[in-house]
């Protein structure tokens, strides 16, 4: 048997009640910047049209996407229907604190890995 902070097994450790997985805010921010760069970056047609705008432009419209999924996230908190993925948020000042901090995870990864993907030549 596997022991994970007192837990039996590990797939009871990484694993809701609803059978779901479960993920940390700080985990889940990080892989949502980290996707939205990559899929910008190596998505055939995507990526033509992206590169059709200045650094700057394409850097507010990352921002543009992190801010619109955060803002998601949060207002389905509010709906009460978040619960339901297993995301832990408040809808409360608390929880868009928390949000702000996340948001700023995900903008630090989006950018740290646009950085480091290849470009045209």
């Amino acid at each position: 048997m596997c022991y994970i902070l007192g837990r039996k097994d590990a797939s009871d450790f990484f694993s809701n009640r609803r059978g779901g997985v479960i993920i940390s805010a700080e985990s889940l921010s990080l892989v949502a910047g980290t996707t939205l760069s990559l899929f910008f970056s190596y998505v055939p047609g995507l990526r033509s049209w992206f590169d059709e705008f200045n650094p700057e432009f394409r850097r507010l419209i990352m921002l543009a996407m992190l801010l619109c999924s955060a803002s998601l996230v949060y207002g389905l908190t509010c709906l009460g229907w978040a619960a339901e993925w297993g995301v832990s948020l408040t809808c409360d000042r608390a929880g868009l604190f928390g949000l702000v901090e996340q948001l700023v995870l995900a903008i630090i990864a989006n950018q740290s890995i646009y950085a480091i993907t290849p470009r045209k030549s």
